[in-house]
């Protein structure tokens, strides 16, 4: 899966270490949208901090762990997704999103998570995606339960950020309700 059609006009695609520069650049133009929720936003101040984390991501994609995925809509970069965890061996994985707020509404997430989860199950065998967010992130949750994901519980203060623990709702999703679900 390396690129996927979303819309007539939009895509997915991997996110390579060859993208830093314009990752690092949508990061700057976004980075206040993105903050409140997304601790590498914050930290991903210039294009060789980007570049090395991009990096990272494609070290794991090549040891069948992680994966980033940026989604172009009209050729500009203005999302993206990932699998921050991917542990083939206890076949679970974790999703994370992002989108520019002009970008929003358009169904770009939901296509891209849905293209993702079903790769990821039915191509790789993984049981369960789980989906963590903080519980005042309502475009996240909402997004989760499109997916037909579950809410699993909270983890309590288990997300510390700028100084505050957060709490983290865990949502899921497994391969059977994948397969019985009409969101394929």
């Amino acid at each position: 899966m390396l690129t996927h059609r979303l819309t007539d006009n939009a895509e997915m695609r991997a996110l390579e270490p060859a993208y830093a520069e314009q990752f690092a650049a949508f990061i700057e133009r976004h980075r206040a949208h993105l903050a409140p929720w997304l601790p590498w936003s914050v930290a991903l101040t210039d294009e060789p901090l980007t570049r090395a984390w991009l990096q990272r991501y494609a070290d794991e994609a090549a040891r069948d762990g992680g994966r980033i995925y940026g989604i172009w809509l009209d050729g500009e970069l203005v999302g993206g997704t990932l699998f921050r965890t991917f542990d083939v061996r206890f076949s679970t994985a974790e999703i994370g999103v992002w989108l520019a707020p002009h970008a929003e509404g358009r169904g770009l997430i939901t296509r891209a998570a849905t293209r993702m989860i079903a790769w990821a199950v039915d191509e790789r065998g993984i049981n369960r995606i789980e989906w963590r967010t903080v519980p005042g992130n309502a475009r996240s949750i909402a997004c989760a339960k499109r997916l037909g994901m579950t809410l699993d519980g909270v983890l309590r203060e288990a997300f510390p950020y700028q100084g505050v623990k957060h709490d983290a709702q865990v949502y899921s999703l497994l391969a059977a309700e994948w397969r019985d679900s009409s969101r394929r």
